[in-house]
């Protein structure tokens, strides 16, 4: 399957010296919503070997876990802080990695991992879904163009690893005949938490090192958090977050009209508030 893949771009590909800094240098809701992601895509080596010890045993899964997905996902948050450095050089990125590096690793465990393979498959689509749509927004949210170039690749990327997660889910699923009610049950928990504690951990600290006297703020930090999800709720593409949210259900047109609406409800409801 990779061997027909188009070569991966690479970060020099993007054209820094484009990028307007200084429209772009003012506005805080950018400079958060770029480096907290830059700081979760950097600690995926944790969350990878997780995955790999979890699925040791299955030689297609870990080695497309260790070639390519933690390759890539190592290489946005690169690419990400390349373009912290280039609009906010001041900003010391490597320390306050450090303190979210050892509070995350508190985070990455296998134990917390689905019960099933089939299930953690589940799950691994529901989390590429949500990235896939911060991505997403994070494009339609500026006009900078390196930025707009930067996440359309990372959601380009987030979209692939979707459909690599669905294809084993597939077949997990039909070795340990996983109900739809199972796999229903795990989207709906995984939506729940994904905004968890690994964004949380990253908007804090990343005010720590950015504005160290509003670091024990709590109500600041919340109204932070706010707004950046609003920021991604008003340039989502809800149709297509659904569309891959649903998917694993596999259900009848029929049915899925019928619940289309809920689901949507609840999506917007967790996912986006």
């Amino acid at each position: 399957m990779a061997g027909h893949e188009a070569p991966h771009w690479k970060i020099e590909d993007l054209e820094f010296s484009r990028i307007a800094r200084d429209e772009v240098r003012q506005d805080e809701n950018l400079f958060y919503l770029v480096t907290s992601a830059s700081f979760i895509e950097s600690g995926s080596d944790l969350y990878t070997q997780n995955l790999v010890d979890f699925f040791r045993g299955d030689d297609e899964v870990t080695e497309w876990l260790t070639r390519h997905w933690e390759a890539e996902e190592l290489q946005h948050g690169k690419a990400l802080r390349a373009y912290v450095a280039h609009v906010w050089p001041e900003f010391d990125w490597e320390t306050a990695y450090r303190g979210f590096l050892e509070e995350y690793a508190t985070y990455c465990k296998v134990e917390l991992l689905a019960p099933t393979r089939g299930l953690e498959m589940t799950a691994r689509c529901v989390v590429e879904t949500g990235t896939a749509t911060y991505y997403r927004a994070m494009a339609r949210s500026t006009a900078e163009p390196v930025l707009r170039d930067l996440a359309s690749r990372i959601a380009a990327d987030e979209v692939n690893h979707y459909k690599h997660f669905y294809r084993f889910f597939r077949r997990y699923r039909d070795e340990e005949r996983l109900s739809r009610f199972r796999v229903l049950g795990t989207i709906g928990r995984r939506t729940l938490e994904l905004k968890s504690e690994d964004a949380d951990c990253a908007i804090r600290h990343v005010v720590r090192t950015r504005s160290p006297e509003r670091a024990g703020d709590t109500a600041f930090v919340e109204q932070l958090s706010a707004r950046l999800n609003s920021t991604v709720r008003t340039n989502l593409s809800a149709g297509a977050t659904l569309k891959m949210l649903m998917r694993p259900l596999e259900l009848p047109a029929g049915v899925q009209t019928m619940i289309q609406y809920p689901i949507r409800q609840f999506m917007e409801h967790v996912f986006l508030r």
